[in-house]
């Protein structure tokens, strides 16, 4: 599956306009740094999975919005997946992100 950061980035956009934020409030809200948004929003840094998980949850979405452009609303199941992933380091991340790409290709 490839991803098309630049698609992922207006996706990030359209949601913290839709929710009348501005780009140093969600940074606030995802824990990002200063700049780091504007970047991601216009695909000039790539955001781990990590990062796209802290966004989907400071815009009160999921990853799906941003990934493939829908969101999945039923329950709220992949904020406790999205908080299991914030305890989690670099290794830990590199092998949650490997595998979410393989079973996102899995029918």
């Amino acid at each position: 599956m490839n991803l098309d950061y630049t698609e992922i980035g207006k996706r990030i956009a359209r949601r913290r306009r839709k929710l009348g934020l501005t780009q140093a409030k969600v940074e606030e809200k995802a824990d990002l740094g200063d700049k780091y948004l504007s970047s991601i929003e216009r695909a000039i840094s790539i955001p781990s999975t990590e990062v796209i998980m802290r966004l989907a949850i400071a815009l009160d979405t999921t990853p799906d919005e941003f990934l493939v452009g829908t969101a999945r609303r039923e329950g709220e199941r992949w904020k406790d997946i999205a908080e299991r992933l914030r305890a989690m380091d670099d290794k830990q991340l590199d092998l949650a992100e490997s595998f979410l790409s393989w079973l996102s290709e899995q029918k």
